[in-house]
């Protein structure tokens, strides 16, 4: 047996907040089990409409139902509660309290008499084989107070207990006839909201295409909604209609449901009818779900609710519930079916596009969420590929390459206006400036041919003949600006026919993301010429690459239909800027018309495949000026795109970077709301410093980096572009960031307004600044986030400046202090020298990075050994190292990176190899780091090993003394077992 408690809504709830309103939330206790509606903010009479299910073991256990206001930094406010025996319940007529109003009282007894407000409730008993449902007279409610369905109920707890249920009501409204003359008013109110009700379940009789064209009726011109972000399941084309596919998948005459639920293995299949409900077409499904290895059966609740019906479009949002489950309460599974019209096949026939997208809505925090997800993820799975193989049977399915992919569909069916030069010269030279200065031409050639020649006058000679009035030097004055005014025109005629716009037929190059924009029209572009109107032209930029369209002539709504295609790009891009200007011709600046920026990490790339773009800009904001724009990006690559740049990025960090699991990226993605193909490339646990510090984690993907931190319920959330990023620099340790050095992030002016909130200051020129600091390894966090930034902000000629400016200077570089420190800076002394009985050749394996370098450095203590490959400049060779201590060396199992630099000697006998290390994971550790010389000679009897070692101290510390006595004791130790074991291992290879 199951109580049901459908808490509807609340009135003239008390004022908790200090700005006069409440958030109020229920929350309902019986026994062990507990439950809560949502929160609405900044309401007194708030309406929830959230229904819950408990499972009842004894008759004397009791329901407490609490009204709290929630608050954010302190402990929610107590607003008032009812009790219900539920013995109360299971005595009542047909086990219902009906939908009733109840007063809220005070916590305690003792508290003072005072007004709580009253809580709209609908509680019943439920059999648990039996389907779930509301009887007749509610189920129809709004449960809104101003509905006089509502009306049924009395306003005070005295009177609602005993006021009648609704289907009491019912029985009471059959015998109608069998009534007195003298009825009650509260009959005769009755009597006309049961009528009421009655009248609206008349609808239901209506036939599924009649609700929908009486939706279609009422829709005004609601877009499609986007994808749910559990991501897509299904994505088909099949021949038939959109409007015959949607009766397929919901009219309640067609097959389609019931086949596949014997398919899917549910039973007790429960269809109602399509009914109209806060004028949302919506209808409940019940059924059992097929038993597993590891589930039973259970009962499962679904409501189908369509968002969009046009006649065209349809979309349909389902929401599954099942409470029976391990945490059923506290999760729904949702699913959204959206059918659109496909493209016309080659037969002449219809299509139809059906996509359907799922996700997980959260009712309820649990610890078990990502749990429940994955268990999710996979019936989910399974169910739809059960759908996709049942779909066959009832619509005909159409090969997308046989009709192309979407982009190859849209693109078609673009064509080039064609003009002819004449005609666009008839169009562009057919103006007063153009006729004026023909006619002035006209008038002056026949009077020099009617005007015979004059005597030389005044300071004239042979062959100048100066104007001799005032009337002939302003006619000269005017021809002469007439003719520089024509030649402009021709000037900026001939460029702009020049200027094609386009690239039909011509592809992108190389492997990789490639970006393709269909430039399709323009809405309302300003107008700055003299004539009213405008020559526009857009131009395109995206990773430093442009791309230029045609210009049109004397355009307002100019039409392009052109199609541009960006070379293959390493890294998705993340901006595409778009610019429109007015074409002024070759000798004056362009004006700019408006301009956009495109954001691929918060646009959903599918929606881009048809899409207005609004302007920016005084013109293009005073003339509401947009622009069309179809944008496809795909990656060529395939799935090895994420391989590939991790194994570029270890190269320039120095350090093995795994892989993340799909479930870490989904997470990372659902956190800051990224698109799927951006993928976490590392994180650290940092302090954000702003007025007070707060602690949380820095994620650092290839277009992104994002903070999160989650106090007191209050999450802090943000990211910003790598090309947003000015400069990167080191500030030094100080008291607030507890003796850690502080990571300052510097944005370009105007960019990262997102993130402004996550802000330390803001400088003169409106550049925003972030600090991190508190890196559990700073190194390592320092060198990844430099190592990206400089992949995706610097500009080519930036990166072949830093590259010359590395080439001038010597010696190694230190993370930490990014600086170079040669080893000169260094005092290095001799902590070990020996003969080894081993050729030197057979040494040197020891710095090749093989199997014989990782079994070596294993025996002395270091796992998990990596290293890079050997990359040389003239004869000096250079690799990254990383491996971590054995417990037996440290306590404190360090990780170490280092940089090794390989040279032959001067006179060729032998190999000088120059380390530095940097110790992560112990204390002090970014305090110094350690150098180390092997000078290997050969000797005609083996070779000789020469060791010298030195320690650069980057901050200064009490503890120098001790911290250098115990790592060169560490280091004499470990250098021994090292070439001990590299005897030993000759000895064993003869």
């Amino acid at each position: 047996m199951k109580l049901v408690v459908k808490v509807i809504e609340a009135r003239n709830l008390p004022a908790m907040d200090l700005n006069g309103l409440s958030d109020p939330y229920v929350r309902i206790h019986m026994g062990k089990q507990r439950f809560r509606t949502k929160v609405i903010k900044k309401c007194l009479n708030p309406y929830w409409g959230d229904e819950f299910s408990f499972r009842v073991d004894d008759l004397s256990d009791e329901l407490l139902i609490s009204v709290l206001d929630e608050d954010k930094y302190f402990n929610d406010d107590f607003v008032g509660l009812v009790k219900f025996p539920v013995s109360k319940v299971f005595d009542a007529p047909d086990k219902s309290l009906g939908t009733c109003w109840y007063s809220l009282q005070p916590k305690s007894k003792k508290s003072k008499p005072k007004d709580c407000g009253d809580i709209c409730l609908h509680i019943y008993l439920s059999q648990n084989s039996s389907s779930v449902e509301l009887p007749a007279a509610t189920s129809q409610m709004p449960g809104r107070n101003d509905n006089p369905k509502c009306e049924l109920v009395s306003a005070s707890s005295n009177s609602a207990s005993r006021s009648p249920s609704p289907s009491r009501l019912e029985d009471t409204s059959v015998k109608n006839d069998e009534l007195p003359s003298q009825k009650s008013d509260q009959a005769e109110s009755f009597k006309s909201d049961l009528n009421e009700i009655k009248s609206d379940k008349l609808l239901s009789s209506v036939s599924f295409d009649e609700l929908l064209k009486t939706m279609e009726g009422k829709d005004q011109g609601s877009d499609l909604p986007s994808n749910l972000p559990g991501g897509v399941v299904l994505d088909q084309l099949y021949s038939v209609s959109s409007s015959d596919l949607n009766s397929i998948v919901f009219s309640p005459d067609s097959k389609f449901p019931v086949a596949l639920a014997e398919v899917q293995g549910r039973t007790e299949l429960n269809l109602e009818q399509w009914e109209f409900e806060n004028e949302m077409l919506k209808r409940q499904n019940t059924y059992l779900t097929a038993p597993s290895k590891l589930a039973k059966s259970v009962k499962a609740f679904e409501t189908q609710t369509y968002k969009l019906a046009n006649g065209n479009a349809f979309a349909v949002m389902v929401s599954i519930s099942t409470p029976d489950v391990m945490y059923g309460s506290t999760f729904r599974v949702e699913f959204l079916y959206c059918i659109t019209p496909g493209p016309e096949l080659p037969s002449g026939e219809q299509s139809a596009r059906l996509l359907i997208s799922w996700g997980m809505n959260f009712v309820q925090s649990t610890m078990m969420k990502s749990m429940i997800e994955n268990g999710a993820r996979s019936a989910v799975k399974e169910s739809f590929v059960q759908f996709s193989n049942l779909m066959p049977e009832y619509a005909k399915p159409v090969d997308l390459i046989g009709t192309g992919s979407q982009k190859d569909q849209a693109l078609a069916s673009l064509q080039t206006e064609p003009q002819s030069d004449w005609k666009l010269a008839v169009q562009y030279f057919v103006n007063f400036t153009v006729l004026s200065t023909i006619i002035i031409g006209i008038y002056a050639i026949v009077h020099i041919c009617l005007t015979p020649v004059s005597a030389i006058q005044g300071l004239e000679f042979v062959g100048l003949d100066l104007p001799d009035s005032i009337g002939e030097v302003i006619v000269c004055s005017v021809l002469v600006l007439q003719a520089k005014r024509m030649f402009e025109l021709v000037a900026r005629f001939m460029q702009a026919r020049s200027q094609k716009g386009g690239d039909h037929g011509i592809k992108a190059q190389g492997d990789g993301w490639l970006l393709t924009v269909a430039l399709i029209e323009g809405s309302s572009l300003a107008a700055v010429d003299s004539s009213g109107f405008s020559d526009p032209y857009v131009v395109f930029t995206c990773n430093g690459k442009t791309r230029t369209s045609s210009i049109k002539f004397q355009k307002l709504d100019p039409k392009w239909n052109e199609i541009f295609e960006f070379d293959a790009m390493d890294e998705p891009p993340s901006v595409l800027e778009v610019e429109v200007f007015d074409f002024d011709g070759p000798f004056d600046a362009a004006t700019s018309l408006g301009h956009a920026e495109i954001n691929f990490l918060k646009a959903n790339i599918s929606e881009l495949s048809d899409v207005w773009i609004p302007l920016q800009g005084k013109l293009a904001l005073a003339w509401q000026s947009k622009l069309r724009l179809r944008i496809f990006l795909d990656d060529t690559r395939g799935g090895n795109a994420v391989r590939d740049y991790l194994e570029k990025m270890e190269k320039e960090v120095g350090k093995k970077i795994n892989r993340r699991s799909p479930q870490t990226n989904s997470a990372f993605q659902k956190l800051f709301c990224l698109p799927p193909e951006e993928f976490l490339i590392n994180d650290f646990t940092c302090h954000l410093k702003r007025k007070m510090p707060l602690q949380g984690r820095l994620f650092l993907s290839p277009r992104v980096i994002g903070f999160h931190a989650s106090l007191f319920r209050h999450k802090t959330n943000f990211y910003f572009l790598w090309e947003d990023i000015e400069s990167i620099q080191v500030a030094s340790p100080n008291f607030f960031s507890i003796g850690s050095p502080i990571i300052v992030i510097t944005l370009r002016k105007g960019r990262g307004l997102d993130a402004k909130h996550g802000a330390r200051t803001q400088d003169e020129e409106g550049r925003l600044k972030f600090y991190f600091h508190s890196f559990v390894s700073f190194t390592m966090a320092q060198r990844t986030i430099l190592v990206l930034w400089k992949a995706r902000s610097l500009t080519p000629e930036q990166k072949v400046k830093i590259v010359e400016e590395d080439s001038e200077t010597s010696g190694l570089q230190t993370e930490e202090s990014g600086t170079f420190v040669g080893d000169d800076d260094v005092s290095m002394n001799e902590v070990y020298s020996s003969p080894l009985t081993v050729p030197m050749n057979f040494l040197i394996e020891l710095f090749n990075g093989g199997e014989f370098d990782r079994r070596i450095m294993e025996k002395t203590g270091c796992l998990n050994y990596t290293c890079s490959p050997w990359e040389s400049d003239k004869d000096v060779y250079e690799r990254q190292v990383c491996y971590k201590f054995d417990k037996r060396i440290s306590s404190y199992k360090g990780e170490v990176t280092s940089i090794q630099q390989k040279s032959p000697l001067p006179d060729r006998t032998g190999w000088l190899v120059e380390e530095v290390l940097t110790l992560h994971g112990i204390p002090l550790g970014d305090y110094f780091t350690l150098h180390v010389r092997y000078h290997i000679e050969d000797r005609s009897k083996g070779c000789f090993v020469k060791v010298l070692f030195g320690i650069a101290w980057l901050k200064s510390t009490k503890h120098q003394k001790r911290i250098s006595k115990n790592i060169l004791s560490n280091l004499v130790d470990r250098l021994k077992v090292m070439f001990a074991a590299i005897e030993n291992e000759y000895v064993n290879a003869r």
